[in-house]
């Protein structure tokens, strides 16, 4: 009994692919020149006069890294963490140690300091004068270190862009 899909003829035998000349491509007319051993042939050729795909273009490595990686980067990217650190733990440090003291030393924020001032009076005023000092230590260490830095980067971003657009 056969199958309706089944072919009544057995499947040919696989044949051996055709072997051309080690010197000539598959699809090169023999009336060519063969391609040199230092060339390979094209990848595929759909005609005989069908031109060679191009070369890919070569792109110029830059001459320094990213700026990403630059070691300048690196750092002003530390430069400008320690800042901000210095700067936050100063507030916010200060405004902890004043939520500690009174959750757990209330005799202590409630002793008087002078006539009518408590100690957490004392301290709660103190937090204005502890937040100007963190804004001007953070505006201190910009000056005095992140600034420069930034300045010497960008210069030397400047020169290079020049340097890039006249070539």
């Amino acid at each position: 009994m056969s199958d309706p899909y089944s072919s009544p003829h057995p499947p040919p035998e696989p044949q051996p692919p055709h072997q051309h000349p080690p010197h000539q491509h598959p699809y090169q007319p023999s009336s060519t020149p063969p391609l040199s051993p230092s060339s390979p042939p094209p990848a595929h050729l759909t005609y005989p006069w069908q031109p060679p795909p191009p070369e890919p273009a070569r792109r110029r490595l830059p001459r320094h890294h990213a700026l990403g990686r630059h070691s300048d980067m690196r750092v002003l990217r530390t430069a400008y963490r320690r800042q901000r650190r210095v700067a936050t733990l100063t507030a916010l440090g200060y405004f902890v140690l004043f939520l500690l003291l009174s959750a757990y030393a209330p005799g202590l924020m409630t002793s008087r300091v002078s006539g009518g001032l408590s100690t957490g009076l004392l301290l709660g005023l103190l937090q204005l004068p502890v937040t100007c000092l963190a804004i001007g230590l953070y505006e201190y260490t910009a000056r005095r270190s992140v600034d420069p830095l930034a300045d010497r980067i960008r210069r030397q971003t400047e020169l290079d862009a020049r340097r890039e657009a006249a070539r």
